[in-house]
């Protein structure tokens, strides 16, 4: 069966690898273009085109997915489907080339979390599971017929990071599998009930700004919902703070006159006024620093009493 994988960043990586250890052949690799990275701006690959020169995979970088030299290339390798691993949305003219259709593998429990940022709202909203969904591509984004799908607990300390690359490793599994069955001829697309459908929108810098005035559990579930990338951040002094890793704090203090985010230093932690107690920062960054623990930030950064975070 020949197969033509779709994808771009590290995320799409080991289903890839997967694909190509158990022997299938993949005709072709498409991936964003090449672009200046870095300081230097020097030019570098996308992890999945690294991997598709590593096994000698030719690679397609369209600027247009839409392109009809780019459409006319995909045709003429006469693929038997398309395998997609956070991609590009693909027009119709694209995703109805293979004969036996093309899938997605999407990080989320579909039809819950359609969209950009499943895995970052997964941990927001307090989940205690998420997982990947494979199914056939359609017009509408993540709204096609479900193939499989395979679930993952999400911890209390769980971030972001963390179910990335849980999912990532689950997600090459049910490609694996999803290939195995569109093969034998053995896939029962499900219908998805568009009744039970939730958002997971594209996550952008003021998302991502904390509001002192939740609770400490929202709390905890914002930061690590984005942490490492793209970051839960805060301003003090004028300065912005980003916060990668908290927990609920033992203390408890009721007085109403201490104001939301307002900062209280307590046996050498950094705690920080929520709506009904206290959040300890446990990992933060200053602008134009590295990111660190709380008891190497105080001994370089003053915070004064009364201080609030906002």
């Amino acid at each position: 069966m020949k197969i033509v994988f779709m994808g771009t960043p590290d995320f799409a990586v080991p289903s890839l690898e997967l694909l190509v250890q158990h022997g299938y052949t993949v005709s072709a690799v498409v991936t964003a273009p090449d672009k200046p990275r870095g300081r230097g701006q020097q030019v570098s690959f996308t992890p999945v085109k690294e991997i598709s020169l590593k096994h000698s995979i030719p690679v397609l970088q369209p600027d247009s997915l839409k392109d009809p030299h780019f459409i006319s290339q995909l045709s003429s390798l006469s693929p038997d489907i398309f395998v997609v691993v956070a991609f590009r949305i693909l027009p119709k003219d694209v995703y109805t080339i293979p004969s036996k259709g093309s899938f997605n593998l999407h990080a989320s429990l579909l039809p819950k979390y359609r969209g950009a940022a499943p895995i970052n709202w997964a941990i927001i909203n307090g989940d205690r599971e998420s997982g990947v969904t494979t199914f056939f591509l359609q017009e509408k984004v993540d709204t096609g017929n479900v193939i499989l799908q395979r679930r993952v607990p999400i911890t209390d300390e769980m971030n972001a990071g963390a179910l990335h690359d849980a999912l990532s490793e689950l997600g090459a599994a049910a490609v694996l599998e999803t290939v195995q069955k569109i093969e034998l001829g053995s896939a029962t697309p499900q219908a998805q009930n568009d009744t039970l459908a939730t958002p997971a929108p594209k996550i952008f810098k003021e998302t991502c700004r904390i509001n002192w005035n939740g609770t400490t559990h929202q709390l905890h579930n914002f930061i690590r919902g984005l942490s490492p990338y793209p970051a839960a951040w805060t301003m003090h002094d004028g300065k912005t703070i980003k916060i990668y890793k908290t927990r609920k704090a033992e203390i408890r203090d009721q007085r109403l006159e201490i104001r939301r985010g307002e900062i209280n230093i307590h046996n050498a932690g950094l705690l920080v006024k929520t709506s009904d107690a206290w959040l300890e920062i446990l990992e933060l960054q200053q602008e134009g620093k590295k990111r660190m623990g709380t008891e190497e930030f105080l001994r370089g950064y003053r915070f004064n009493s009364g201080d609030r975070l906002e």
